[in-house]
């Protein structure tokens, strides 16, 4: 598969063109109708993915992992543990030396906020070979991609004007990345939806995601409007995407203060009164896994208007659309 996307990082979605990412969803929804006729996509026959894993992974991993496979390679599912990284193999050697084993190398690593994306780059600086974000504390942008795929889907392409709504919910897991909230608001305006960022105050998003989201959203004759009060964000929504993160601005990387100051804001869920303010065909979205009970309702995540398991499928597609072009 030729293509000037060869040999290109992706480490954040930011760093590629609009059109550089619709040909790589093109190619997604390609992928995703040969996979469900049974047709054989031998795009990367023989090569070999290294998969550096920092977290714990069910979606992004098994995604990833069958990716490679259906596109006639391999991934080596490596974690700290398992390797020297933990005994001091640094991002330069990683680079240098995964680059003479294999032809890609994606990478999670998005716990602490200030390491992940850093290290990200830093590999990328010494590696010869394409190195795929799977995570950091920075972007999500395989998750992102996914996320705009099902969306596509659902509204027929239809996107311009429709509203879409990142909402802080409450969770009891451990504090979640910023990963995903800033992934959102930083792509969706280039894709002709309206955001909208619902927070308690505490749950800032880093500044440099804010600019680039209203820049973004400038640039593409969008809306981009940050509100604290959940229900007047889910008021007349096309997509609501309602989730928990950590206080990581305001708190750094204290759990323990980030736990404390998210008690205070427990009635941040998605339920069926939340849903009946949004529109009547509104779509409910979340990466998973969600916490049940507490970010969303049984009712609301298992009800019609969820659409999570197209979208967790869709992380296959779009993955082996970015494995396929940079490898």
């Amino acid at each position: 598969m030729n293509s000037k996307l060869k040999g290109r990082d992706f480490l954040t979605t930011n760093d590629w063109t609009l059109e550089e990412l619709e040909q790589a969803l093109n190619l997604a929804f390609e992928l995703k109708q040969k996979f469900a006729l049974g047709e054989p996509t031998p795009y990367l026959l023989y090569k070999t993915l290294f998969m550096i894993f920092k977290d714990k992974s069910t979606r992004t991993r098994n995604s990833t992992e069958a990716a490679m496979t259906q596109l006639g390679g391999h991934a080596h599912y490596i974690t700290e543990e398992s390797s020297q990284i933990s005994h001091g193999d640094t991002a330069k050697e990683i680079g240098i030396i995964l680059s003479r084993y294999g032809h890609g190398i994606a990478i999670r690593d998005d716990i602490y906020l200030g390491v992940g994306q850093k290290y990200m780059e830093e590999v990328a600086k010494w590696a010869s070979i394409p190195v795929i974000n799977l995570e950091s504390d920075w972007d999500h942008p395989l998750q992102i991609l996914a996320d705009i795929m099902t969306i596509k889907e659902k509204f027929n392409n239809e996107l311009r004007g429709r509203k879409f709504v990142i909402s802080w919910a409450y969770a009891q897991s451990h504090a979640k990345p910023l990963a995903v909230p800033q992934g959102l608001i930083m792509a969706m305006p280039r894709f002709g939806l309206d955001v909208t960022l619902a927070m308690p105050p505490e749950f800032e998003l880093l500044p440099e995601a804010m600019e680039i989201a209203r820049r973004n959203a400038e640039e593409a004759g969008v809306k981009f409007e940050v509100v604290h009060d959940m229900d007047e964000a889910f008021k007349d929504a096309d997509i609501v995407y309602p989730k928990s993160w950590g206080a990581y601005v305001y708190a750094q990387n204290n759990f323990e203060e980030m736990k404390r100051i998210a008690e205070k804001y427990k009635d941040w869920i998605a339920d069926e009164r939340r849903m009946s303010l949004a529109k009547k065909n509104a779509i409910y979205m979340h990466c998973l896994p969600a916490d049940r009970g507490f970010e969303v309702t049984d009712a609301v995540i298992d009800g019609p208007h969820s659409v999570i398991y197209d979208e967790a499928e869709n992380r296959l597609h779009t993955v082996k659309a970015i494995l396929a072009l940079t490898m």
